[in-house]
């Protein structure tokens, strides 16, 4: 019996599986025929008490019991999208599906492993958030205004483009404005938390940043072939930005999932990163107020961005959008014909509710894609919110170089001014393979080409 068999028979990953494998290792080396090793793990798995004080199968017992109290009697309803995922990615969702809040899930195309829960992975429970399950950069989004430039000055303004990037943003884990940017955001309640109000003055400081990682801001080409609202069906100019909550938000991050770990203590080691807030304690809503304030600062950020580099540019915005990721609703779904009130989680996944849009972009090399969501209800109304890494930031660091990159970069059509090794094409997926996946999910309205690309600096530590 393999791992997939064991956990599928009941057997939660972590000791309960080292055990179950430690037994059958055992029994073959006794000579027990191999046949019977399901029949025998099925009888402890169905009543581990009447085996806790036996003496071969007592340990595997014994931590059966200490985990059913974290576990569903069946793990929660979870599909996926796409395929040739990491293998533990998918663990992680099956882990996630195992808790106890847990209601349903989903796993996008363009999954890869996170911390508990995988990035890319949709998470609905009942009165409970799970802060890891939100994500590290809380409220990280994309912003795409399209300009009234035209589509030669992108070439015969390249300079003034740059220009209007390096002084209106900020990269880098550290980056901030020594003169604070201006927004009503820091006028709401910042003592929600203890943390966000330790962090104002840092918070106020990164207003308009951009941050590490993946994170960009990039001129490039928006391709409509329908008109969008008032915007008609042509070639245009866009603005793209990518950015979350900066430090503040990595700071709540930190503080609450720590938290909810010491209160769950007890939780089996592999499900630790999994542990939840009710949302009925002081801690639960603390965390979600903080939550939503970083919502608001994201938000914040990328407003300030595209404001100061069209007023940089003394150009007007003739369409804008933005969704977000690393999040959780509270939204109305119907699971098993039974209209539910649940906390859904996007994490490294957007809302694709009927009718709303959003943008799933691609590499720095590939072209992102403005869609509208068909509202499937076996996603929780999601979609995937990019293309996903295929490889490690230290595998790419070994895999890459600047002259190999540079010279597809040049045959793509991109200018990058600076951006991380880690953050090259290669380590990301097809994200055409990706869309192919989720056209069940989301209706693609118009396609943009990045141009002019503007990353940290490699060397800088990732903070997406």
């Amino acid at each position: 019996m393999n791992t997939n068999e064991l956990v599928e028979l009941g057997i939660g990953e972590g000791d309960a599986l080292r055990l179950a494998k430690d037994l059958m290792a055992t029994w073959a080396l006794a000579g027990v025929n191999p046949k019977t090793f399901r029949a025998e793990i099925e009888a402890v798995v169905g009543n581990p008490s009447a085996f806790e004080a036996d003496a071969e199968r007592g340990g595997l017992a014994r931590a059966l019991i200490a985990g059913a109290k974290y576990r569903r009697a069946q793990p929660a309803p979870w599909k996926q999208w796409g395929a040739g995922l990491e293998q533990e990615a998918i663990a992680q969702m099956r882990r996630a599906s195992q808790l106890p809040v847990s209601v349903a899930g989903a796993l996008m195309p363009d999954a890869h492993v996170g911390y508990g829960l995988p990035i890319g992975g949709v998470l609905a429970t009942e009165g409970s958030v799970i802060p890891y399950a939100v994500g590290v950069d809380i409220a990280c989004r994309m912003k795409m205004t399209v300009l009234d430039l035209p589509v030669r000055d992108l070439e015969r303004r390249r300079d003034k483009l740059v220009r209007a990037i390096e002084d209106e943003t900020r990269f880098g884990i550290g980056a901030r404005f020594k003169v604070h940017r201006e927004h009503e955001v820091m006028d709401a309640d910042w003592s929600v938390s203890p943390i966000t109000r330790q962090n104002k003055d840092r918070a106020a400081s990164q207003l308009g940043t951009s941050g590490s990682g993946n994170h960009f801001v990039e001129f490039g080409v928006f391709t409509n072939p329908e008109p969008i609202g008032e915007l008609p069906a042509g070639e245009h100019v866009a603005l793209l930005s990518h950015s979350g909550s900066r430090g503040t938000g990595a700071a709540v991050c930190d503080h609450y999932s720590k938290l909810a770990m010491r209160l769950r203590s007890d939780l089996p080691k592999e499900m630790r990163q999994l542990s939840w807030l009710d949302l009925d304690s002081a801690e639960g809503q603390e965390y979600w107020a903080a939550m939503e304030l970083m919502g608001q600062y994201a938000s914040a950020n990328h407003a300030l961005i595209h404001r100061h580099i069209a007023q940089h540019l003394g150009l007007e915005v003739r369409l804008d959008v933005e969704n977000h990721h690393n999040f959780a609703w509270k939204e109305r779904h119907r699971i098993d014909g039974v209209e539910r009130d649940l906390v859904v989680h996007r994490k490294g996944a957007t809302p694709a509710s009927a009718g709303v849009l959003g943008i799933i972009p691609g590499s720095m090399a590939s072209p992102g894609f403005l869609v509208r969501g068909r509202g499937n209800p076996e996603s929780l109304n999601s979609a995937s919110h990019g293309a996903g890494r295929v490889m490690s930031r230290t595998k790419a660091a070994a895999t890459f170089d600047w002259k190999t990159v540079g010279r597809e970069l040049k045959e793509s059509g991109v200018d990058l001014l600076s951006a991380g090794l880690d953050e090259v094409p290669g380590v990301y997926k097809d994200i055409h393979q990706v869309m192919a996946a989720q056209t069940d999910l989301v209706e693609v309205l118009g396609r943009f080409d990045p141009k002019l690309v503007k990353m940290a600096p490699h060397g800088e530590r990732p903070e997406d």
